[in-house]
């Protein structure tokens, strides 16, 4: 079941049911507008199921729908907007709009915090689609004689957020650059006239992109081959001094008592030292080739 909703004000909303729904100041009417531009009567809709036809009963009186004139009647389709008088109204399917606003919660919200001394430091949501500008019809309205009645469009794309100028007299500028229509950025000023805006969103997917290098299959096996015979010539050195430090104390008949107990310490003691070299590069290896291999799967 559909619903005919005020815009601004989602408490002042009628059920569309059959047979009709009647709009207007009336304290009659099924949805009573206080409102000086609308007339006591000023429309109403036919329901019949899901079809649904608007009429136009004011005597002249504004009447439009999506910005076009409505001297009769026409037909309404959901998120249609209607304009009675000054007030504006949509048609909407309640399940749908709240279906839509789980969604955008789940993400970060477009806003704009104001510049200007007279609100600065405001901040003002902005919706899918949000018209700023000096009228009350506007989403956004500033009661500044510079700002043309309908002064600028923002909408948001796939997340993305964007400014249109409605050509405006004064000009819409994006980081004091004027504009007719672009993309606007977290941080950009947007300016309507002298109105300044500091844009508040999420950052750009390449804001948070890094550059990550990862070692080759070929380049981690070169590396580690390289390492491989670099611990092969340690362990060949540490058995080389070994067998020296032996031979030196085997030798001991040319030596005094105490040169031969020397001779077997100086080469207990590169043993040893050979031995604390040998665990270290196994340590650095092994740590080395885990590093090559994390990089090589994108792990780090």
């Amino acid at each position: 079941m559909l619903k005919l909703c005020d815009v601004k004000d989602s408490s002042q909303s009628v059920w569309l049911v059959a047979p009709k729904v009647t709009v207007g100041r009336g304290n009659q009417c099924d949805l009573t507008l206080a409102d000086s531009s609308v007339a006591k009567l000023h429309a109403e809709i036919l329901v019949d199921g899901d079809e649904l036809e608007l009429h136009n009963l004011s005597g002249g009186a504004q009447l439009l729908v999506n910005g076009k004139v409505v001297e009769g009647s026409c037909r309404l389709q959901p998120n249609d907007r209607v304009q009675v008088g000054d007030r504006q109204l949509a048609v909407v399917d309640p399940k749908i709009t709240r279906l839509k606003a789980a969604g955008s919660a789940a993400n970060v919200a477009w806003a704009l915090r104001a510049n200007h001394p007279a609100i600065v430091g405001r901040v003002f949501p902005v919706r899918e689609t949000t018209i700023v500008g000096r009228s009350d019809e506007c989403d956004l309205t500033f009661s500044m004689s510079h700002l043309s009645r309908r002064h600028a469009r923002l909408e948001v794309r796939e997340g993305l957020l964007f400014a249109v100028d409605l050509g405006s007299a004064n000009g819409t500028y994006l980081n004091n650059q004027r504009i007719t229509e672009t993309r606007v950025r977290r941080g950009d000023e947007l300016r309507f006239d002298s109105l300044s805006f500091s844009v508040v969103g999420p950052a750009d997917d390449l804001d948070k992109t890094t550059v990550r290098q990862a070692v080759s299959v070929p380049e981690a096996a070169r590396q580690s081959a390289a390492l491989d015979q670099a611990m092969r010539r340690s362990q060949l050195g540490m058995r080389t001094q070994a067998e020296d430090g032996r031979a030196a104390t085997s030798e001991g008949g040319s030596f005094g008592p105490s040169e031969s107990l020397s001779a077997g310490y100086r080469g207990d003691s590169a043993a040893a030292s050979g031995s604390w070299v040998w665990l270290g590069v196994i340590v650095a290896g092994a740590a080395a080739a885990g590093f090559f291999w994390a990089r090589s799967q994108g792990l780090v």
